[in-house]
């Protein structure tokens, strides 16, 4: 029963914790967020916050993760590159090149064009 005494009493206190932030903001009486209005440059939102996107910005999103994820296999290989080799040096370039294939299919297919 010891180790559950820990998780109860940081569970029980993040509870109080989270009970207390709404009791402040209830005590306050802050504006509820349909009554806040906008907060975007202060001018009126033109469309609801959970409208639909265009298509567009699907290929868009598509390309920055290829590139997110670029990042994400970088720097582990930057930490191994020296003790692995040449090995190491051949996969990533190997790895480059596919993501380069991915950003040539977009621009060809114009995933990059804005207008």
């Amino acid at each position: 029963m010891q180790p559950y005494v820990a998780v109860l009493s940081l569970v029980g206190a993040l509870g109080v914790v989270i009970a207390c932030v709404y009791a402040f903001s209830l005590l306050a009486g802050l504006p509820g967020p349909l009554q806040a209005g906008p907060f975007l440059s202060g001018a009126r939102p033109s469309e609801h916050a959970l409208s639909r996107y265009h298509v567009r910005w699907y290929a868009v999103t598509m390309v920055f993760l290829a590139f997110d994820m670029e990042m994400v296999f970088m720097y582990p290989w930057a930490l191994v590159v020296a003790s692995v080799g040449t090995k190491a040096v051949v996969e990533m370039f190997v790895f480059l090149g596919l993501l380069m294939v991915g950003v040539v299919y977009a621009w060809r297919e114009g995933a990059l064009r804005w207008s």
